[in-house]
Parts: structure tokens; C-alpha cells; sequence
């Protein structure tokens, strides 16, 4: 008889525990500042284009057949554009290339110049691939990157613009020209299915008419593929409708039974830029928190998501389709500049620290903010976020630092300075808020507690 051997079974590995739930106590606080006023066309509904047609127009509806489908919104100076679209194919053998075309027109009698101050545009394959890394990574170089809108607004965030945009577009008087005719592209990939996110800062001397449109590839006669010409995408712009599928319709603020949906954008915003100078109420210093203690500033706050601070940082949509979001919920493609000129007002040396963090979504933060031991696997946060400061030897210093937070996560300094009696040191915290991140996040100022070192 062969001897008895034990069987392990699954039933008998280590379990994997669920994340604990824990509390850290401190205070929460509203952010100082305000968006600017400038206009933003964010394109982000439908997310997944499988049809042909207008994805966000804000074209006269005069001579389109659809009218609804133009918002009737010029711009003028200073204005954003925002697109994050993906392409996914209808069928295992449909895999012909989307075009995101964005085409721009001249209204008036004069010719108009369109300065092309910042901009890029990522495929997520093969340029932006989501890749795992760590939580903290240096970005000195622009060079880590983890999907294609922390990649695009980490470039406009460094001031640059990508050899595929001209630093400058003469638009003649009653004439259209194209600012973005790019691919999708989903074949051979498994599944097939693609992103492009793009983020432009621009200037025009005069009024123009803005549109994103979804088109795919025309075919050539030897059955390869070549991207729409000026004249295809203008008689898109004029005779077609909403591009489908579309997104789940956004829910009003007001609406207090059912689930609620924030909705994905399609609209004209007001806002590419909060600036904040974060002092004290009735100082222009801010004080250091009391060793072993910290406060917060909330991050993209919105709707259900002020983290008890009842703030919501959301820019507004002056124009939008009907089933689309209210307000541009999660910021994404707004830049951050927040000051915070710290203060020791204590008669010791202190340790002060500085981190992005990603705690629970909770509005009841009186006991103080709550996160999992350890974080849960969703990421919610992927892109870089920069730092300027003079360190301990006085000298002035520029950090840059890629993150990947997860839902719950609790996050590592990104700045450490040492504090004399009276000592007053700037730090600037500069981001703009990437797409695919899920808000909100906080802004996290911590003395280190002198018994414990």
C-alpha cells in the first residue's frame, strides 16, 4: 500500500484578504483660486467611435443638414482643444482605420492666423501602451509615460509641441482648413480596438468655427488605405449627423432618485487653468501643520466628490449636445498652478512633506480621510505632475515625477524640505489633469512628527 501523502488544495493557500478600510485623521480643505476663462473645445462623447460622423462641432447650423449637430460657438485668442477618442472595430473582419479629423474655419472677410503655441497627440498602441509601473518615478526627461493622455499632457505640461502640429495656420476669409487629420489604426491588433488623445493650446486674430469628426480610411484603387482629403471631411461637416454609439446620457444635478451618471463631454468649457495661491485665511503665508499632523487640498473636486468641502472645481459647459455631461467633470486636459509659500511658525526645526494622494471618495471627512491597506488594484491616477522649490542648500529646483495612484493609496513625498524657526520656502505644484484618471484626488501638506524621527 502506497504511504498516505496530503493533498494541498487551493482551498488550503493563504487567502488573499480583502483591503482594510483606515482613517487618518486631519483636515480637509477647499482650494484658493479659480479657472480662468478660457474656452476649451473638449471632445470626449461619444468615447468609442464605430460610425462615421461628428463627434463635436461648434459650426453655424445654417446650410447643415442635421442642425443639431453644430453648437454655433466661435472662438477668439486664447482657446483649447481636447480630444480622447477610441476607435473599436464592428466586426473581426472590419478593420478598416478611423481618422479623427479636426478641421478649423475662417467665418469672416480677413484671413485668420491660428498660433499652435503647445500641442501632441498619442495612439495608445503603439505610442502610449497602459504599461505597469511603480507609484513614483522620476520624470525629468518627459520620457515616462503610461497611456496616451498622460503622455500628451506631459508634453503640453514641459511646453512643447509635436513636429505633426505647425507652429502656425493662415485660415483665408470663408475657408477651412484641417489642424489634425489622424488614425486610429486597429488591425493587426488584439482585440482591435484603439486610442488617440490630443491636447492643444492656440491662438487665433480672429474668429473661428471648430470640429472633430470621425471618418475612416478611404481606399485607393490597389485596395490600400489613405487618409480623407479637406473636401471629404467639409461634406461630412455639412450633410452628417452624430457619430454612434452613443454614450449613457447624463444625469442632471437636480435628479435625486436613480443612479446617477456624470456623462462623458461634448461641449464648449470655460476654463483651461486654475491658479491658486494657497495661504492662510487673512495672511499670505501658509503655516506648516503641527508636528505628526497634515491638511489637504482637494484635487479636480466635482459633484458628489467635493470630499466634505462642498467645492466643486468643475469647469462649466456653456454648449453641449443633450445627452452629453453638465460639466466637464474630472478637469481633464486643465492645467493646475498652485503657490504655496510655507511658513515654520514654530520655534523648532520642522520636516515638511508634500504628496499627491487618492483616498476614498467620501463627503463625510470630519474624522479625516479615509484609504486601504493596502491600495486597491484600479488605478485611478496615471500622469506626471511637477514641483518647484529652492531646497535645504537654498538653490532653486524643478521635479518632475511621473504617478500611478490606486484607488485608496496613500502617496509618497514629493518634496521633503527641513524647515529652520521662522523660515518661509515657495513650492509651486503644477499638473495638468490627465485623461483616464478618476477624481478626485488630494494636495497633501505633512509635518513629520520630531518624536518619531
Amino acid at each position: 500500500m502506497l504511504p498516505f501523502l496530503p493533498i494541498l488544495t487551493l482551498a488550503q493557500a493563504t487567502p488573499i484578504l480583502p483591503p482594510q478600510e483606515i482613517i487618518r485623521p486631519q483636515e480637509v480643505r477647499s482650494l484658493p483660486g479659480q479657472l480662468d476663462s478660457v474656452l476649451v473645445f473638449n471632445s470626449n462623447s461619444p468615447e468609442v467611435v464605430q460610425t462615421e460622423g461628428i463627434l463635436l462641432s461648434t459650426f453655424s447650423p445654417i446650410g447643415k443638414r442635421v442642425p443639431s449637430a453644430h453648437l454655433n460657438q466661435a472662438f477668439d485668442g486664447r482657446f483649447d482643444i481636447f480630444t480622447h477618442h477610441i476607435a473599436k472595430a464592428l466586426t473581426p473582419q472590419d478593420l478598416r482605420t478611423l481618422y479623427l479629423g479636426v478641421i478649423i474655419h475662417n467665418p469672416g472677410l480677413k484671413p485668420v492666423t491660428l498660433d499652435i503655441l503647445q500641442a501632441a497627440s498619442y495612439l495608445s498602441q503603439p505610442d502610449a501602451p497602459f504599461v505597469e509601473m511603480p507609484s513614483y518615478l522620476d520624470n525629468a526627461q518627459g520620457k515616462v509615460f503610461a497611456g496616451p493622455g498622460s503622455r500628451a499632457v506631459g508634453d503640453v505640461l514641459r511646453g512643447q509641441r509635436q513636429n505633426l502640429f505647425p507652429p502656425q495656420i493662415v485660415i483665408p476669409p470663408g475657408e477651412s482648413r484641417m489642424l489634425m487629420n489622424l488614425p486610429i489604426p486597429v488591425k493587426p491588433l488584439t482585440p482591435p480596438l484603439n486610442g488617440r488623445s490630443t491636447l492643444m493650446h492656440l491662438r487665433s486674430d480672429g474668429k473661428v468655427y471648430v470640429a472633430s469628426l470621425g471618418m475612416f480610411a478611404k481606399q485607393n484603387s490597389d485596395g490600400t488605405e489613405r487618409e480623407p482629403t479637406l473636401q471629404e471631411w467639409q461634406t461630412l461637416l455639412n450633410q452628417g449627423n452624430l457619430a454612434t454609439p452613443r454614450d449613457l446620457a447624463a444625469t442632471l444635478a437636480t435628479s435625486a432618485n436613480g443612479a446617477f451618471h456624470y456623462g462623458r463631454v461634448a461641449g464648449v468649457a470655460q476654463g483651461s487653468r486654475w491658479l491658486g495661491q494657497l495661504v492662510d485665511k487673512g495672511s499670505d503665508r501658509l503655516a506648516i501643520p503641527q508636528p505628526g499632523q497634515a491638511f489637504s487640498y482637494g484635487l479636480s473636486l466635482l459633484y458628489r466628490g467635493t470630499m466634505g468641502t462642498g467645492q466643486n472645481q468643475n469647469a462649466k459647459i456653456l454648449k453641449r449636445y443633450p445627452d452629453t455631461a453638465y460639466e466637464a467633470h474630472g478637469n481633464y486636459g486643465i492645467e493646475y498652478n498652485l503657490s504655496m509659500p510655507l511658513r515654520n511658525f514654530t520655534n523648532q526645526n520642522q520636516t515638511v512633506t508634500i504628496a499627491l494622494e487618492n483616498p476614498l471618495k467620501r463627503e463625510d471627512t470630519k474624522q479625516g480621510l479615509r484609504f486601504f491597506d493596502p491600495p486597491a488594484r484600479q488605478v485611478f491616477f496615471r500622469g506626471t505632475v511637477r514641483l518647484r522649490y529652492k531646497d535645504d542648500a537654498g538653490l532653486p529646483q524643478t521635479r518632475s515625477v511621473h504617478l500611478v495612484l490606486r484607488r485608496g493609496q496613500q502617496g509618497d513625498p514629493l518634496v521633503t524640505l527641513n524647515l529652520k524657526p521662522g523660515e518661509q520656502r515657495l513650492v509651486e505644484f503644477g499638473m495638468i489633469y490627465p485623461p483616464d484618471a478618476t477624481p478626485p484626488q488630494v494636495l497633501t501638506v505633512k509635518t513629520l512628527d520630531n518624536q518619531a524621527r
